[in-house]
């Protein structure tokens, strides 16, 4: 069978202990495989993996993790973890976030069919559109915030599952041919590397709430007062199990630290104030804006200061400057400019000044691929500006 025919498999599902084992075992061998996780965050406070769909090229099987445990899962942790296994997503990263968090499975061997899209530079990158444009197919969008962790599924959700990975396979097939044929093949192998280890970072200094957007709009003891109810809010969310938003909105919680309502009375004149809060857990929200005000001047929460650069009357110049050959080699690649190169990479190296290609190699924000289709670019649209040294930074604290 050709690699790029498609085929239609009717999928296993799998919830029992041993059938799950045995089904890994089998396909232990296999070179390549197809993966798609199911997590509930529109729903729950802390998402977890609630299905697992894989595909080989033969067969699909859809596993239940909650009726199986994870040493039941050993053999699909293995097959992931196996540099010599190619594991094919569709948008990877919360998938791998999730592997890891739940398994501790780190993922090598990566290939993202999303990825992989953007640079080919297609504008429409989400898995139904591409399935549309390369295999003619329709997907359904009806459970697209279904709610994964309950129980039983109906079969039209584990249908919906299968389709995730079914024709992922195919869809890689037909996407490496042309990052192949267009010289890009080298762009994704690097990208699809900087995938592996991808997972969060514990926020261990309880200031997450000033990564809330809107955040830096607020005076300081606004700050506090937000922090004391998103804290609040987190308690509660984690009590119930539901997703934050659905027990209370970020704009009630952005209105409170403004307001910093005293009764409950002003407290539910606030729009979207859900009516349940209001009356059961009032007391509690108007003893978070107390907390918040209590603060002492000195304690009130502040934006950590990052990295300064020392005043630079070129660095608008060379960035303009870097922008201006990003966008025409976009144009010519027909590439996103932003998949080509972010703002955030051009301006390091406008900071770094560099003169020469090789120079290009100390800027660790760019990738390997940017350096080769931009870099003799860079360097001469940087050359008026060679005359400045690049501007040394010093931590804004000292």
């Amino acid at each position: 069978m050709s690699p790029h025919q498609r085929t239609v498999h009717e999928p296993h599902y799998l919830d029992q202990p041993a059938a799950t084992s045995a089904f890994l075992a089998g396909i232990s061998a296999t070179p390549i495989i197809a993966l798609d996780t199911e997590g509930a965050s529109f729903h729950r406070f802390i998402d977890r993996i609630y299905l697992l769909q894989l595909s080989t090229r033969e067969q699909s099987a859809i596993i239940d993790p909650l009726a199986v445990s994870a040493g039941d899962l050993s053999g699909l942790g293995a097959l992931l973890e196996n540099p010599a296994v190619e594991i094919v997503f569709h948008d990877a990263d919360y998938d791998l976030r999730l592997l890891v968090q739940d398994y501790k499975w780190r993922v090598k061997n990566i290939f993202d069919t999303r990825v992989a899209a953007q640079l080919l530079g297609i504008k429409a990158f989400g898995l139904g559109a591409l399935l549309e444009k390369y295999q003619g197919l329709k997907l359904e969008k009806k459970h697209q915030r279904a709610d994964w962790s309950m129980r039983p599924l109906t079969h039209d959700m584990l249908e919906y599952a299968a389709q995730d990975t079914m024709y992922l396979l195919q869809l890689r097939d037909q996407l490496k041919d042309e990052l192949e044929h267009k010289g890009r093949w080298s762009w994704a192998r690097e990208e699809f590397g900087l995938l592996e280890g991808t997972q969060w970072e514990p926020d261990e200094t309880g200031m997450g709430f000033l990564k809330m957007k809107g955040a830096r709009d607020l005076n300081r003891r606004e700050l506090a007062v937000l922090k004391e109810v998103a804290q609040w809010r987190d308690m509660v969310a984690g009590k119930m199990d539901k997703a934050t938003f659905r027990v209370l909105g970020n704009e009630q919680l952005f209105a409170i630290a403004q307001g910093q309502p005293a009764t409950t009375d002003a407290l539910g004149k606030i729009k979207g104030m859900p009516r349940g809060i209001l009356e059961n857990r009032g007391h509690e929200l108007l003893d978070a804006v107390k907390r918040g005000l209590a603060v002492p001047e000195e304690q009130l929460p502040k934006f950590p200061r990052g990295l300064r650069w020392d005043r630079d009357p070129d660095f608008d110049a060379r960035s303009n400057a870097l922008k201006t050959v990003r966008d025409e080699f976009a144009a010519k690649l027909d590439l996103d400019p932003g998949v080509l190169s972010s703002r955030d990479r051009m301006e390091a190296v406008a900071r770094r000044n560099p003169s020469s290609v090789a120079e290009l190699e100390e800027v660790k924000e760019l990738r390997g691929w940017q350096r080769e289709v931009l870099g003799a670019g860079f360097i001469k649209a940087l050359a008026p500006h060679r005359k400045k040294e690049p501007s040394p930074y010093k931590d804004a604290s000292s």
